[in-house]
């Protein structure tokens, strides 16, 4: 994914540094949809500004940057949902072009997980079925149904007989379990305030 072409601007935390943050307000559904309360976000121009000022802290929680205030960001599942945007283009749900997949793996769900330069993505379940063209055997043959059912029942945590084709490249797949995903990755599914009395 490219890095962003400038820095956000927030010297309006100069002018009110006191903000709190905010939490509860904002998702990231698995197809990569913002929602405010629940609610589908579906203005173009709010949409744009939630993807440029997307970002996390050094603890893995993920927010929106509004001017001096941060809006932490509840995640269904991972930091990022990649969507095919062509036959071998895949783009964040934030814009961006992923420029190379490192890691692939699926989960107990069937849901397949790609790890590129920000992190961990799931690919969302519209694309799956074109991605699942992508996937080898080891003697390279295209897999078929049976072999990705197998696959789905190996213990998670093992190495499967498959492989992604993905940009001339074969990326082996493993086998995940959702639970352990975000601690794996590094990442705050639910970000908790920290001023909140138990």
């Amino acid at each position: 994914m490219k890095a962003p072409e400038k820095l956000p601007d927030f010297s309006g935390m100069l002018r009110w540094p006191n903000v709190p943050a905010c939490y509860g307000w904002l998702s990231l559904d698995r197809r990569g949809q913002w929602r405010m309360r629940g609610e589908p976000v579906t203005h173009a121009g709010l949409t744009n500004f939630l993807n440029r000022q997307y970002g996390h802290d050094e603890h893995g929680n993920y927010f929106v940057q509004n001017g001096p205030q941060r809006v932490f960001v509840e995640l269904d599942y991972t930091p990022w949902v990649l969507r095919l945007n062509s036959e071998n283009t895949l783009l964040t749900h934030t814009g961006d072009t992923v420029e190379d997949i490192r890691g692939a793996a699926f989960d107990e769900e069937g849901n397949l997980l790609l790890e590129c330069m920000d992190g961990i993505a799931l690919l969302c379940d519209r694309d799956l079925p074109a991605l699942l063209a992508c996937l080898r055997q080891t003697d390279g043959e295209a897999a078929n149904d049976a072999d990705l059912l197998a696959v789905l029942d190996q213990t998670p945590g093992t190495s499967s007989t498959l492989s992604l084709e993905w940009d001339g490249k074969l990326i082996p797949v493993g086998i995940l379990r959702r639970q352990e995903v975000a601690r794996r990755y590094g990442f705050v599914a639910v970000p908790v305030d920290p001023e909140r009395k138990e």
